[in-house]
């Protein structure tokens, strides 16, 4: 019988095929990344984008591991001209699960008031923080008069923006949707365990 870490795998593995999005690359990039630590859970989201007349498309895996966030991205890089051979970029990045802030998920669902406990949502948001990047929103600041014409500078606030996922039922599939949320809670318990 197969360990429960070598069927995490397959089943990754499995899912990065699934994609068909380069997934010999995919695979590669991420096993690299493993560096021989098992497979907890996962999540495949593949993205197409329409960059003017170019449709290009964009793959995020995460994977979590005992230690570890794992996230892997792949693009299609733009040529030069419409001649050009195609070519394509992976990342992949290693967060130790202990540098996690932030776990968050956003329930999307498209008619409440029929909505009963443990219905499915039409979407859900995945944000997840580390610190890595931060987005800052700025306004002009006001002292509250209506009247004023007074310069007050700007106010602002800096938000974290590491990572956000979102996968639509409409889009991807209610199966694309629980598998999101299966990954969201099993990388909340991580983070509860640190």
């Amino acid at each position: 019988m197969p360990s429960s870490s070598s069927t995490a795998l397959r089943r990754l593995r499995t899912d990065v095929e699934r994609a068909g999005y380069y997934p010999d690359i995919v695979t590669d990039v991420i096993d690299l990344a493993l560096a021989g630590e098992e497979v907890a859970s996962h999540l495949v989201h593949v993205e197409t984008m329409f960059d003017r007349a170019e449709v290009r498309r964009h793959v995020t895996v995460l994977v979590l591991t005992q230690t570890r966030l794992i996230l892997a991205h792949v693009d299609d890089l733009p040529g030069e001209d419409a001649d050009a051979i195609p070519a394509a970029a992976a990342t992949t990045e290693s967060v130790a699960i202990r540098h996690l802030r932030t776990v968050g998920l956003t329930h999307g669902v498209a008619e409440p008031a029929s909505y009963r406990r443990g219905s499915a949502v039409s979407e859900v948001t995945l944000a997840l923080s580390w610190g890595a990047v931060s987005r800052v929103e700025l306004e002009p600041a006001t002292c509250g008069d209506p009247s004023c014409e007074a310069d007050h500078g700007f106010t602002g606030s800096m938000l974290p923006d590491d990572l956000v996922v979102r996968v639509s039922a409409d889009a991807e599939g209610p199966a694309a949707v629980r598998a999101a949320i299966d990954f969201a809670a099993a990388l909340s318990a991580a983070t509860a365990r640190v």
